[in-house]
């Protein structure tokens, strides 16, 4: 596909707002910059024009499959600013490769990695002014398609819009790198083998929210689930993959198409491997995780996600016993795992994996002509 130029139309710059310069107390998906990407996909007549505008609302069909049908996915990413004010991204290309994944499960036309990484980059740049400069903070990226063809029937949708949208978010931790209690699942289940759970699509989250929603009048932040054919197996917590040291092995559940391949969890693989721990990717039952914890042998648990990076957890709840994990503090693996990859993300490590971009604003144009 030959690369095709982004229209580029600013909002006025006395229409424009100014970004927060305190950004501890901003939270997560609530604000959002003045600009987002659009383009658009057309079945035999393939990706159409692209552009970078002001952010308004969508020019939906209320019959469109995607309302109806399910038919979105959407990935998650950050650009981080540097000590020196630089710009970076982290394992943009592999976002690009789940996003396709994603697509592909759910019969969607998958972006062009070329597309996918030049709106990044693109949107990135133009809003620029919104990546927040202290700790903790980045500007969250958001790229989303959805099936637009207004149709009321069950099939494949041959209309597809690919958007991005930008926010800046505040640290994770605004208090500390505090650890999370969670609760053990028994009642639902996420996914089970050949369904949705290694796609990233809106469904898996809206089945989720049951759960959640009584682990939290529960007072726990998150759910443990397992798998859905034993109730045995640890499998996912709630928005984060999940990792195990027991013994000095580090435990992760193995991708069987049940759990989200993060990009997190991968980073953490890489980088536990190339330190020479002795790192696992198996099956792990609840029995084996609160037996471990009776004898002693349960160092840490923590979960990996774009949002936290790293979540260590304190306390685990299963059938109404609680276990208390590293005396209920953040574990050291965890907070070292936390530390390397918010310093590699901000280019203040080296980088011997390729994962980190530098985006620099002398190629906003080239970037815009399709270059």
């Amino acid at each position: 596909m030959t690369p095709m130029p982004i229209d580029y139309r600013p909002t006025p710059l006395q229409e424009r707002r100014t970004p927060p310069t305190d950004t501890h107390d901003l939270g997560f998906g609530r604000c959002f910059s003045d600009h987002f990407f659009q383009a658009s996909f057309r079945r035999g007549e393939g990706w159409g024009k692209s552009g970078i505008s002001a952010l308004r609302a969508l020019d939906l069909s209320p019959a469109a499959l995607c309302l109806h049908y399910g038919q979105t996915i959407f990935e998650g990413l950050k650009a981080y600013r540097g000590r020196d004010g630089a710009i970076f991204l982290f394992r943009l290309g592999r976002s690009a490769e789940r996003f396709a994944r994603s697509a592909q499960r759910l019969t969607m036309e998958p972006v062009p990695t070329e597309l996918f990484e030049r709106a990044v980059k693109a949107l990135v740049l133009s809003e620029r002014k919104w990546i927040p400069e202290c700790d903790g903070s980045a500007l969250y990226i958001r790229p989303t398609l959805v099936a637009t063809d207004p149709f009321l029937g069950v099939r494949p949708g041959d209309e597809f819009l690919f958007y991005v949208l930008s926010g800046p978010v505040g640290p994770y931790y605004p208090q500390g790198f505090n650890p999370v209690n969670i609760l053990v699942e028994t009642e639902d289940v996420r996914a089970v083998r050949g369904g949705l759970g290694e796609a990233k699509t809106g469904a898996n989250y809206a089945h989720s929210l049951q759960a959640q929603q009584r682990a939290a009048k529960k007072g726990y932040a998150q759910v443990l689930w397992l798998d859905a054919l034993e109730r045995c197996f640890a499998e996912e917590v709630g928005t984060m993959n999940i990792f195990f040291l027991i013994d000095d092995e580090l435990i992760t559940p193995p991708l069987t198409g049940t759990i989200l391949p993060g990009i997190t969890r991968d980073s953490v693989l890489a980088l536990t491997r190339s330190w020479g721990l002795h790192v696992s990717e198996r099956p792990i039952s609840i029995d084996e995780v609160v037996e471990a914890s009776q004898t002693g042998k349960l160092q840490e648990i923590f979960g990996t996600g774009t949002a936290a990076v790293i979540s260590p957890v304190g306390q685990l709840s299963y059938r109404g016993v609680e276990h208390v994990i590293h005396r209920g503090k953040s574990g050291p693996l965890a907070l070292k795992l936390f530390e390397h990859i918010s310093l590699l993300q901000r280019g203040e490590l080296d980088d011997p994996f390729g994962w980190v971009q530098r985006v620099d604003t002398l190629d906003f144009d080239q970037l815009l002509a399709g270059g």
